[in-house]
């Protein structure tokens, strides 16, 4: 049996909507210590590695490690029937080819459910090498989102070069170059809403 009941429900819509253009279908791993995720892009290029702990959740049951072959495209359908306050539970019985969705809103006046059918993935588990980075470089991800929107329209790919003065992405294509530099400030130390 699982049950995870997550109050802040928006944080499983933000986080699907974040890599579910990346990876089409991938296996939702379920243990004692938390509700996982690793799945790479078809092209083997991008590796998304998800951990969401099982102290984060309000509510967590797994009585025994389960594997859930879930198609990102249609839990996100599904996850946008909820609302961004609302509460999301997710149950599966054993053995059972299916997993429910359920939306309460805070007031608990309305409660929704979706069952969605499960699918049969082979995955493997690759290894994550611990890695020490030269850099580490923290900004809002909606400045992010939008600086690699901005350079997209320029070139197919954005060059992120990190200097003491502070971070460039560059593109480059046909009609020409763009260059974007985020000088550091005090305020990246401060802690960033989810």
């Amino acid at each position: 049996m699982l049950e995870l009941r997550l109050v802040q429900g928006s944080l499983l819509k933000k986080v699907l909507e974040a890599f579910k253009e990346l990876v089409t279908d991938a296996n939702f791993d379920c243990s004692a210590t938390g509700f996982s995720l690793q799945a790479m892009d078809s092209s083997h290029v991008a590796l998304v590695a998800l951990l969401l702990r099982s102290e984060g959740f309000e509510h967590y049951r797994c009585d025994r490690n389960i594997s859930m072959g879930m198609n990102l495209g249609n839990m996100a359908k599904m996850l946008k029937c909820a609302g961004n306050d609302d509460i999301i539970t997710l149950k599966a019985d054993d053995g059972s080819d299916t997993v429910t969705f359920m939306f309460e809103s805070p007031t608990q006046d309305k409660i929704s459910d979706f069952e969605m059918k499960l699918m049969d993935i082979d995955s493997e588990h690759l290894g994550i090498p611990e890695a020490e980075y030269h850099a580490i470089v923290r900004m809002p991800p909606a400045e992010f989102a939008r600086i690699c929107r901005d350079l997209s329209s320029i070139g197919d790919t954005v060059i992120i070069s990190v200097t003491k003065e502070g971070v460039k992405f560059s593109s480059r294509g046909d009609i020409g170059t763009a260059n974007v530099v985020c000088r550091q400030n005090t305020t990246v130390d401060k802690k960033m809403p989810l």
